[in-house]
């Protein structure tokens, strides 16, 4: 059974005074890949390296991005890219994508790995319905991002509930919802509190839920708020780390491993 993400803020498995979810994929495939691929195609592959980046960091949750797993596997389906192509409607090629049955069975398949593998509460990360349908939409050819509106990540919302019931016997502690857009241009804002049909899901499976933007975690019905360590953070000795009920760090790939060690002493 998943632990409650409040009993993770409150009382931190690593012992901190605060709650320290880090997202060390870009760092650790440098520090400890020396830049070879991350073994998406391998889920005990992928769960070693895991595991030797969280013995090397320590922190307060296992953070699996399942959007990054797509992205992966997406890129080598020709048939599917085909077929999310096959109509322009928007929203099509998300509707597809997330009917994919061997890529739905991958996830799960990854994400059940790592939690009988790693100790600490699992995170699953996944793009949000606005951002998932962004990248589809641009990856189909469907038509110009300023196409989408806010109705229609509220609708996909209901697809993304979906394929989220593969998953319900996974521990999961709270479902994290990434709205960072990183491409040309700006998506429109859609509130956590819009994607009904997910927190239906989370709620019956007593997952938390939470939504990631570049400033931090918005978590849903909780009095908690998680707050971003800047980048910098991690590049300079001595920078002072922002305060928040939890924090959430993405640990740049060139940072020095030294310099990371002594700045993540600082997060007692």
């Amino acid at each position: 059974m998943a632990l409650d993400f409040v009993s993770v803020v409150s009382a931190p498995p690593s012992g901190r005074s605060t709650a320290v979810i880090i997202d060390h994929q870009q760092y650790a495939r440098t520090v400890l890949l020396r830049g070879q691929p991350v073994p998406w195609g391998d889920a005990m592959a992928y769960s070693n390296f895991f595991g030797q980046a969280q013995a090397l960091l320590k922190p307060d949750a296992t953070l699996l991005d399942l959007g990054a797993l797509y992205d992966f596997l997406l890129a080598s389906d020709d048939a599917l890219k085909t077929s999310m192509s096959a109509r322009s409607r928007t929203g099509y090629a998300l509707k597809t994508l997330l009917a994919d049955e061997g890529l739905a069975g991958k996830a799960l398949e990854f994400a059940s790995v790592l939690s009988q593998t790693s100790s600490s509460p699992l995170v699953l990360q996944i793009p949000s319905p606005m951002l998932w349908l962004a990248r589809t939409h641009e990856l189909s050819g469907a038509g110009a991002l300023d196409d989408l509106e806010a109705d229609h990540a509220e609708n996909m919302a209901m697809y993304v509930a979906d394929w989220l019931r593969r998953l319900s016997a996974l521990p999961v502690s709270l479902l994290l919802l990434d709205a960072r857009w990183a491409g040309p241009g700006r998506l429109p804002a859609v509130d956590l509190t819009a994607y009904t049909p997910i927190s239906n899901i989370t709620d019956h499976y007593r997952w938390t839920l939470g939504q990631r933007d570049d400033d931090g975690v918005r978590v849903a019905g909780r009095s908690v708020t998680g707050v971003a360590v800047p980048p910098d953070y991690w590049r300079s000795e001595g920078a002072t780390a922002p305060v928040g009920d939890f924090l959430i760090a993405d640990i740049p790939a060139d940072a020095v491993p030294e310099t990371v060690l002594a700045q993540l002493a600082h997060l007692t």
